[in-house]
């Protein structure tokens, strides 16, 4: 036993040393910063909970960023996980168009996510966007609009850009339901359970963990979604597509106001951490099945 425990700590050690280094002393730096004055060309001061206060009572757009980034939370958690699963449960039949569609699926998380979001800028162009011209031909061209800079569908076209990442969810679903035996799906069907029935109450359960992972890889994505929001709105018009990390950028690399982003940094690992213990919560990962 004695040995063995050397061993684990020889293992051990350098992950341990990583994360002191790396993410340990990164966050006991910024959340310390974050009670402080501190931007380029003037040195740094304690300021206590002052950046806090203004940012929770006197930016009107921080607290923007903070519903938009809850209300995306939202969206992929809820859409994006049934779009994921609903397709996972249908490609398990073992079609024979289930490998390609698997694979068109998946292709969008193999792009990068600015790729992404450039060729939904594309697509969505004003002038000569496939959805407009789309549009023109079937209703006309007086509903052509600027979707991404109109503020009734900026929101709704940057959500339609995170859509096709769903196709993580259903390889991720797909690869658990092949662990399921064949003794169970024959022992249901012989019961009189149809496929449907077998899908809602037994696939489903047995999916619980992997559907809770898929769902805190898809929520806590939007905890660091920047590129796509850069590449297509800005954060515009207005701040209707503004989210946390958008308006830290912002803040730190425009404004140069480091103690106020760093603040924000530690509002944004909260939430984070809020979001994992509830998705945890509600899908009970941590009880047997």
């Amino acid at each position: 036993m004695t040995k063995n425990r050397k061993w684990i700590i020889l293992f051990l050690t350098p992950g341990i040393i990583l994360f002191i280094f790396v993410f340990l002393i990164s966050i006991v730096l910024l959340v310390g910063t974050s009670f402080t004055n501190w931007s380029i060309g003037s040195s740094i001061s304690f300021s206590g909970i002052k950046n806090y206060i203004y940012l929770f009572t006197k930016d009107k757009d921080f607290i923007t960023s903070i519903f938009n980034t809850i209300k995306w939370i939202a969206l992929q958690s809820t859409i994006h996980i049934l779009i994921g699963v609903g397709l996972a449960l249908i490609l398990a039949k073992s079609k024979w168009y289930t490998s390609l569609v698997r694979t068109v699926f998946f292709i969008p998380n193999i792009i990068s996510s600015a790729a992404l979001g450039l060729l939904f800028l594309c697509i969505m162009n004003p002038q000569f966007g496939m959805v407009n011209n789309i549009i023109t031909k079937i209703m006309g061209e007086q509903f052509v609009h600027n979707w991404f800079m109109n503020p009734d569908t900026a929101f709704f076209s940057v959500t339609m850009t995170w859509l096709p990442y769903a196709g993580l969810v259903t390889i991720l679903v797909m690869a658990e339901m092949a662990s399921i035996s064949k003794e169970i799906y024959e022992a249901a069907s012989i019961d009189g359970a149809s496929s449907f029935q077998q899908d809602i109450y037994i696939v489903l359960p047995m999916m619980r963990n992997i559907i809770g992972t898929a769902t805190i890889l898809a929520a806590t994505s939007m905890l660091q979604k920047l590129d796509i929001i850069i590449m297509t709105t800005g954060g515009g018009p207005g701040a209707r597509t503004m989210n946390m990390p958008m308006y830290l950028y912002n803040t730190a690399l425009v404004d140069n106001n480091y103690g106020l982003a760093n603040a924000q940094g530690v509002i944004l690992i909260i939430l984070g951490l809020i979001t994992l213990i509830s998705v945890r919560k509600i899908y009970r990962m941590d009880k047997e099945h």
